[in-house]
């Protein structure tokens, strides 16, 4: 079953229990989904990873809300961003240790064969892509960080 897939059954499921907060989250990221599919000249269909990337926008852009919020005193609100992240986080991989992403860049710049800084794109693209083949994810800021540390 493909993410969206999952995302479609739960919503109805919600739907069915009557519970207000799973239904209108998963209804936006759906409609988010969706929207993807339709951006551009030509309709497409998105592939896993593509879903993946916005979910991992949509869970993006609530954190940014819920830090909005929290800051201009709206407590409640900052809650409810922050539960509908949670929310969307359950529906993606998971995040990789600090010592998984520190394999996969040592193992990444091996790989390349990196030796300064200006190899770092390709090291960062190598290692992305072992990341997603042992089923996680990595924070881009965060592999950018390790890697231009090992390469530094």
């Amino acid at each position: 079953m493909t993410t969206l897939e999952r995302l479609t059954s739960d919503m109805t499921a919600a739907l069915k229990a009557r519970d207000t907060f799973a239904t209108s989250t998963l209804r936006q990221v759906v409609a988010a989904v969706r929207n993807e599919e339709k951006a551009g000249k030509v309709a497409r269909v998105l592939t896993e990873e593509q879903v993946q990337a916005v979910l991992v926008a949509e869970v993006k852009k609530r954190r940014e809300s819920s830090t909005i919020y929290a800051g201009a005193g709206a407590g409640d609100r900052a809650a409810n961003e922050s539960a509908e992240a949670d929310l969307i986080e359950t529906y993606l991989p998971a995040v990789l240790s600090d010592e998984q992403v520190d394999q996969l860049v040592g193992d990444a710049i091996a790989e390349v064969g990196a030796t300064s800084v200006k190899d770092m794109g390709k090291v960062i693209k190598a290692a992305t892509a072992a990341a997603a083949q042992t089923g996680g994810r990595v924070d881009g800021r965060t592999l950018s960080e390790k890697v231009r540390a090992a390469l530094a």
